[in-house]
């Protein structure tokens, strides 16, 4: 089984958090922040993950602490689970279409990380939650996990729906770059290893 839990404490946030690949979607999530609860729960539902989050933070102030932590806890559980890498796709693609909005995710399980992205939100919060926070989060999970990730919000209107689009972009191209290739024997590189 693929999986892995995360503890993370200091003087801003207390983070437990654990995380299958292999999972039936199954989300079990208090963050304290709920836009971002949304998104994990929809990131969960179409990766077919599972994941559990516990998380008290300093959300008396913002959510940029509590949603920055949580994505390096889950970019280390994600790390964590993935262990040698041996046997899967290791690239994944998704384009996903929500209403007006069309965005793109494109991964390498690399070991290199890196984060790409390219879109512009025409709102600055949808809520109380801060637009600028989906790249500090998307930032920080593919730091943690060292992935290379391509984020391309191709067009929308709507901020939430454009959200909610890279959010289930991202789980699907993750789903398909984690997925066990029987064609590959050991790692998907030249280099032996990732």
């Amino acid at each position: 089984m693929r999986t892995a839990t995360i503890q993370r404490a200091t003087n801003e946030t207390q983070i437990e958090l654990t995380f299958a690949v292999d999972g039936e979607g199954k989300a079990e999530l208090d963050t304290g922040v709920p836009f971002l609860t949304h998104m994990l729960d929809l990131f969960t539902k179409h990766g077919h993950f599972d994941l559990f989050v516990k998380a008290k933070g300093d959300t008396h102030i913002d959510d940029h602490h509590t949603t920055e932590d949580i994505g390096i806890c889950l970019g280390q559980a994600i790390r964590q689970a993935l262990g040698d890498k041996k046997g899967i796709r290791r690239y994944g693609n998704a384009f996903v279409p929500m209403d007006d909005a069309l965005a793109q995710v494109v991964i390498d399980v690399s070991n290199r990380p890196h984060l790409e992205f390219r879109g512009e939100f025409p709102s600055q919060k949808v809520g109380t939650f801060d637009v600028e926070l989906v790249h500090e989060f998307l930032w920080k999970l593919a730091l943690e996990a060292r992935m290379n990730v391509h984020v391309i919000v191709h067009y929308g209107r709507n901020t939430h729906h454009m959200i909610e689009a890279v959010f289930k972009a991202l789980a699907r191209a993750l789903d398909e770059a984690t997925m066990i290739d029987p064609r590959v024997k050991s790692v998907p590189s030249t280099k032996g290893m990732l």
